[in-house]
Protein backbone atom coordinates (compact mmCIF):
# COMPACT_ATOMS: atom_id res chain seq x y z
CA UNK A 1 0.00 0.00 0.00
CA UNK A 2 1.22 3.46 -0.60
CA UNK A 3 1.92 6.19 1.54
CA UNK A 4 -1.00 8.25 0.46
CA UNK A 5 -3.34 5.24 1.21
CA UNK A 6 -1.80 5.31 5.14
CA UNK A 7 -2.31 8.82 4.92
CA UNK A 8 -5.93 9.04 3.77
CA UNK A 9 -6.50 6.66 6.48
CA UNK A 10 -5.18 8.00 9.26
CA UNK A 11 -7.03 11.47 8.24
CA UNK A 12 -10.38 9.71 8.47
CA UNK A 13 -10.14 8.49 12.39
CA UNK A 14 -8.82 11.83 12.97
CA UNK A 15 -12.01 13.43 11.59
CA UNK A 16 -14.20 11.47 13.05
CA UNK A 17 -12.33 11.54 16.87
CA UNK A 18 -12.84 15.23 15.94
CA UNK A 19 -16.83 15.36 15.29
CA UNK A 20 -16.78 13.01 18.35
CA UNK A 21 -15.26 15.96 20.66
CA UNK A 22 -17.00 18.34 19.20
CA UNK A 23 -20.38 16.39 19.78
CA UNK A 24 -19.38 15.66 23.56
CA UNK A 25 -18.87 19.39 24.24
CA UNK A 26 -22.37 20.18 22.86
CA UNK A 27 -23.80 17.62 25.24
CA UNK A 28 -21.61 18.94 28.05
CA UNK A 29 -22.65 22.44 27.89
CA UNK A 30 -26.71 21.86 26.88
CA UNK A 31 -29.39 22.45 28.86
CA UNK A 32 -31.75 19.54 26.86
CA UNK A 33 -31.40 17.56 23.49
CA UNK A 34 -33.96 15.86 21.57
CA UNK A 35 -33.16 12.73 19.05
CA UNK A 36 -35.31 12.36 16.49
CA UNK A 37 -35.78 10.07 13.49
CA UNK A 38 -35.56 12.19 10.21
CA UNK A 39 -36.84 9.40 7.70
CA UNK A 40 -38.70 10.58 5.35
CA UNK A 41 -38.21 14.12 5.31
CA UNK A 42 -36.47 15.55 2.00
CA UNK A 43 -33.85 17.80 1.76
CA UNK A 44 -35.73 21.08 1.59
CA UNK A 45 -38.61 19.65 4.72
CA UNK A 46 -35.11 18.85 6.67
CA UNK A 47 -34.30 22.56 6.04
CA UNK A 48 -36.93 23.91 7.18
CA UNK A 49 -36.98 22.33 10.22
CA UNK A 50 -33.37 23.14 10.93
CA UNK A 51 -33.99 26.91 9.96
CA UNK A 52 -37.05 26.83 12.43
CA UNK A 53 -35.02 25.51 15.48
CA UNK A 54 -31.86 27.28 14.55
CA UNK A 55 -34.53 30.77 14.96
CA UNK A 56 -35.16 29.42 18.81
CA UNK A 57 -31.33 28.87 19.17
CA UNK A 58 -31.30 24.94 19.08
CA UNK A 59 -28.47 23.00 16.91
CA UNK A 60 -30.07 19.91 14.65
CA UNK A 61 -27.54 17.71 14.00
CA UNK A 62 -27.40 14.25 12.08
CA UNK A 63 -25.78 12.13 13.35
CA UNK A 64 -23.87 8.56 12.86
CA UNK A 65 -24.53 6.47 15.97
CA UNK A 66 -21.38 5.47 16.83
CA UNK A 67 -20.16 8.88 16.77
CA UNK A 68 -22.50 9.82 18.93
CA UNK A 69 -22.41 7.10 21.24
CA UNK A 70 -19.03 7.37 21.92
CA UNK A 71 -19.59 11.39 22.27
CA UNK A 72 -22.37 10.56 24.51
CA UNK A 73 -20.12 8.32 26.71
CA UNK A 74 -17.50 11.37 26.95
CA UNK A 75 -20.20 13.50 28.17
CA UNK A 76 -21.24 11.19 30.83
CA UNK A 77 -24.60 10.24 29.39
CA UNK A 78 -23.77 7.08 28.06
CA UNK A 79 -27.92 6.04 28.89
CA UNK A 80 -28.49 8.05 25.58
CA UNK A 81 -26.93 4.80 23.60
CA UNK A 82 -30.48 2.77 23.78
CA UNK A 83 -32.17 5.70 21.49
CA UNK A 84 -29.74 5.98 18.89
CA UNK A 85 -31.63 3.22 16.92
CA UNK A 86 -31.41 4.24 12.99
CA UNK A 87 -31.63 7.34 11.12
CA UNK A 88 -30.98 10.02 13.96
CA UNK A 89 -30.98 13.50 14.16
CA UNK A 90 -30.33 15.87 17.43
CA UNK A 91 -32.23 19.16 18.21
CA UNK A 92 -29.40 20.80 21.22
CA UNK A 93 -30.61 23.80 23.11
CA UNK A 94 -28.26 25.37 25.77
CA UNK A 95 -30.93 28.22 27.45
CA UNK A 96 -34.52 26.87 26.88
CA UNK A 97 -34.81 23.70 28.48
CA UNK A 98 -38.00 22.86 26.74
CA UNK A 99 -37.43 24.36 22.96
CA UNK A 100 -36.18 21.44 21.13
CA UNK A 101 -39.16 18.73 22.33
CA UNK A 102 -41.54 21.91 21.65
CA UNK A 103 -40.53 22.86 18.05
CA UNK A 104 -40.00 18.65 17.16
CA UNK A 105 -43.09 17.69 18.58
CA UNK A 106 -44.63 20.82 17.24
CA UNK A 107 -43.28 19.94 13.47
CA UNK A 108 -43.93 16.56 13.67
CA UNK A 109 -47.92 16.69 14.79
CA UNK A 110 -48.06 19.12 11.78
CA UNK A 111 -46.71 16.96 9.60
CA UNK A 112 -48.43 13.73 10.84
CA UNK A 113 -44.86 12.33 11.86
CA UNK A 114 -46.04 10.93 15.40
CA UNK A 115 -43.06 8.13 15.66
CA UNK A 116 -40.85 10.88 14.88
CA UNK A 117 -39.38 11.42 18.15
CA UNK A 118 -37.48 9.05 20.17
CA UNK A 119 -36.44 10.47 23.58
CA UNK A 120 -33.76 13.11 24.82
CA UNK A 121 -32.09 14.61 27.18
CA UNK A 122 -33.24 17.34 29.74
CA UNK A 123 -30.65 18.29 32.77
CA UNK A 124 -28.66 15.55 32.49
CA UNK A 125 -31.63 13.32 33.18
CA UNK A 126 -32.83 10.70 29.71
CA UNK A 127 -36.57 10.56 29.01
CA UNK A 128 -38.33 8.68 26.58
CA UNK A 129 -40.65 9.77 23.94
CA UNK A 130 -43.53 10.69 26.39
CA UNK A 131 -41.57 12.69 28.54
CA UNK A 132 -40.28 15.13 25.60
CA UNK A 133 -43.95 15.40 24.41
CA UNK A 134 -44.71 16.47 28.54
CA UNK A 135 -41.29 18.63 28.41
CA UNK A 136 -42.71 19.91 25.01
CA UNK A 137 -46.07 21.10 26.76
CA UNK A 138 -44.37 23.47 29.06
CA UNK A 139 -43.96 26.78 28.52
CA UNK A 140 -40.94 28.91 26.91
CA UNK A 141 -38.48 30.21 29.82
CA UNK A 142 -39.56 33.85 29.11
CA UNK A 143 -43.38 32.73 29.66
CA UNK A 144 -42.26 31.04 33.07
CA UNK A 145 -40.52 34.58 33.92
CA UNK A 146 -43.42 36.04 33.32
CA UNK A 147 -45.80 34.91 34.76
CA UNK A 148 -43.41 34.82 37.76
CA UNK A 149 -43.15 38.46 37.67
CA UNK A 150 -47.33 38.63 37.32
CA UNK A 151 -47.16 36.70 40.42
CA UNK A 152 -45.05 38.28 42.27
CA UNK A 153 -46.33 42.20 41.75
CA UNK A 154 -49.83 41.40 42.70
CA UNK A 155 -48.87 41.01 46.57
CA UNK A 156 -47.03 44.14 46.03
CA UNK A 157 -49.43 46.21 44.18
CA UNK A 158 -52.08 45.10 46.68
CA UNK A 159 -49.86 46.27 49.50
CA UNK A 160 -49.39 49.94 47.70
CA UNK A 161 -53.61 50.09 47.07
CA UNK A 162 -53.85 48.91 50.51
CA UNK A 163 -51.24 51.41 51.87
CA UNK A 164 -52.50 53.93 50.02
CA UNK A 165 -56.39 53.69 50.95
CA UNK A 166 -55.77 55.77 54.36
CA UNK A 167 -54.71 58.59 52.71
CA UNK A 168 -57.21 58.74 50.14
CA UNK A 169 -59.98 58.36 52.52
CA UNK A 170 -58.24 61.17 54.98
CA UNK A 171 -58.15 63.35 52.05
CA UNK A 172 -61.89 62.78 51.24
CA UNK A 173 -62.84 63.27 54.81
CA UNK A 174 -61.31 66.71 54.70
CA UNK A 175 -62.43 67.67 51.45
CA UNK A 176 -66.24 66.99 52.59
CA UNK A 177 -65.46 68.79 55.86
CA UNK A 178 -64.41 72.04 53.90
CA UNK A 179 -67.37 71.72 52.17
CA UNK A 180 -69.58 71.30 54.98
CA UNK A 181 -67.61 74.22 56.50
CA UNK A 182 -67.72 76.37 53.23
CA UNK A 183 -71.23 75.45 52.77
CA UNK A 184 -72.58 76.72 56.04
CA UNK A 185 -70.13 79.65 56.39
CA UNK A 186 -71.71 80.79 52.74
CA UNK A 187 -75.03 80.11 54.43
Amino acid sequence: MSDEGHRGAAIIPEAKQQQVAELAEKLGRMRSAVLSDYRGLNVAQLEELRASLRDSGVDYLVLKNTLARRAGEQAGLSELSSQLVGPTAIAISYEDISAPARLLIGYARANRRTEMVRGGIAEGQILNAAEVRQLADLPSREVLIAELLGVLEAPISQLAGLLDAPGRDLVGLLDAQAQAVGGAAAA
